[in-house]
C-alpha cells in the first residue's frame, strides 16, 4: 500500500467546491499508470485504463470533505462561518482551523462562550454554526481583510495519523479513503489486461448532493458503475437499537457490500462470487432506498447503469478523527479489480 499517496490525500485541503489540493495529489499519482489523466470543469478527476475496450466501467469515490467557508467579517475581525456539508456541531466548537487564501494557509480557532460565563440553560444547549466565529488573531476588520477574504474556505486541523493494529485516523476519510480504493484498483486492473474500458474517477461535491458524481456519468455514459464510500462500522460502544438498522459492520472484516434497491443484483452477485473465490472477506448490508452516496447519482444517470455499492467501514463519521482499517482499503481495491477482470462485453446485467 502507498501510505504517502493516502496521507497525502488526506492532508490536503479541500473542501466540497474547493477540491484542487487533492486532485492535484490524486492525478499525480493517476499519471504513474493511467492510460490518459484529466481533469473536467466540473473539477472530477479523471484516469482512464484500456481505452476502447468495452463495457465501459466508471468507478466512484469522491474527494471532497466537509468544512467551512467564510460568510462574513465583523468590525473587531472575528469570522463568521457557514457549513460546507453536513455538521454535528458540537464537534466543531473549540477547535483548530486551516483557512485556505491566495496567500497561503491562514491559522486560526473556532470560539465561543467559555462555560464559566454561560447562564445555566446554555450550558445544556448545543451551540449551533450560526453562533460559532473564527479568531486569527486579527486586531481588527482591516486587519483580517489583509489576510482573508469572503468566501475562502477551511477545514478542521487534523492530518493522516497511524494508529495500532493497522488502523489510521484523520479527517476526510469520508471520502478520500474511496478515491484512493478506485485508484489502487485501476492500478491492479492495468495490470490485469481487462477486457473492459475503465474510467476511475475523483467526484466533487459529494457532501452536498451527489453532484460531481451525476455530471461525470452523464459525460462518461458508463455499462456499469461502482461507487467506493465509506460506511458506519457499528463495532464500537453506545450503538444500541442501532445495530438492528445497521447490521453489526467491523473494521478490518474487508469491504462491506450493499444489497437494495440502489444495486444491480447480478452485479452484487458477482462481487459475492469473486469475493469467494478470490478469499476475499466481506460484509452485507441492507440499504432499502437510494444510498446517499454516489451509486444513486450513477444508477440515475440517463437511461440507469448497472451499479453496485462497496463501502469501507469507518468509525466516527464526520469527525476530525475518523477511524479506518489500512487492511480494508486493500481489500476493497482487490475485490474491485478482480471483479471487473471477470466483466466482457457479453456480460449479462440485465436483472431479470
Amino acid at each position: 500500500m502507498n501510505k504517502q499517496f493516502l496521507a497525502d490525500l488526506i492532508n490536503s485541503i479541500s473542501p466540497s467546491g474547493y477540491e484542487g489540493p487533492a486532485a492535484k495529489v490524486w492525478k499525480a499519482e493517476a499519471e504513474t499508470f493511467a492510460d490518459k489523466v484529466w481533469t473536467d470543469t466540473h473539477g472530477n478527476s479523471h484516469a482512464i485504463v484500456n481505452p476502447g475496450g468495452s463495457p465501459r466501467v466508471m468507478f466512484a469515490g469522491h474527494y471532497d470533505e466537509i468544512g467551512f467557508q467564510i460568510s462574513y467579517i465583523d468590525e473587531k475581525g472575528f469570522l463568521w462561518i457557514q457549513a460546507l456539508g453536513g455538521w454535528d456541531s458540537q464537534i466543531a466548537q473549540g477547535q483548530r482551523v486551516q483557512i485556505v487564501t491566495k496567500k497561503g494557509i491562514v491559522r486560526g480557532v473556532i470560539g465561543k462562550v467559555a462555560i464559566h460565563l454561560q447562564t445555566p440553560d446554555d450550558r445544556k444547549k448545543v451551540s449551533e454554526i450560526k453562533d460559532l466565529w473564527v479568531d486569527i488573531g486579527a486586531k481588527d476588520k482591516e486587519d483580517a481583510e489583509k489576510m482573508v477574504e469572503i468566501g475562502d474556505p477551511m477545514v478542521l486541523a487534523y492530518g493522516f495519523e497511524e494508529l495500532a493494529n493497522g488502523l489510521a485516523a484523520g479527517r476526510a476519510f469520508d471520502d478520500r479513503a474511496g478515491a484512493f480504493v478506485v485508484l489502487e484498483a485501476a492500478r491492479q486492473l492495468s495490470a490485469l489486461n481487462p477486457e473492459a474500458e475503465i474510467h476511475a474517477v475523483a467526484t466533487v461535491q459529494e457532501e452536498i448532493g451527489l453532484r460531481g458524481a451525476t455530471t461525470a456519468a452523464y459525460g462518461i455514459d458508463p455499462d456499469i458503475g461502482i461507487a467506493v464510500d465509506v460506511t458506519f462500522a457499528t463495532d464500537h460502544p453506545n450503538m444500541g437499537e442501532a445495530m438492528k438498522r445497521e447490521n453489526l459492520i467491523e473494521l478490518g472484516k474487508g469491504p462491506v457490500l450493499t444489497r437494495g434497491p440502489n444495486i444491480n443484483a447480478k452485479l452484487f452477485e458477482l462481487l459475492v462470487t469473486t469475493a469467494t473465490e478470490e478469499k476475499i472477506p466481506v460484509q452485507l448490508n441492507a440499504e432499502p432506498r437510494g444510498t446517499g452516496t454516489d451509486a444513486n447519482a450513477i444508477q440515475l444517470n440517463r437511461a440507469g447503469v448497472t451499479s453496485a455499492l462497496v463501502s469501507i467501514p469507518l468509525r466516527y463519521m464526520h469527525s476530525p478523527c475518523e477511524l479506518i482499517s489500512l487492511t480494508d482499503l486493500e481489500l476493497s481495491a482487490s475485490l474491485l479489480a478482480k471483479t471487473v477482470a471477470k466483466i466482457t462485453p457479453e456480460t449479462n446485467f440485465v436483472p431479470f
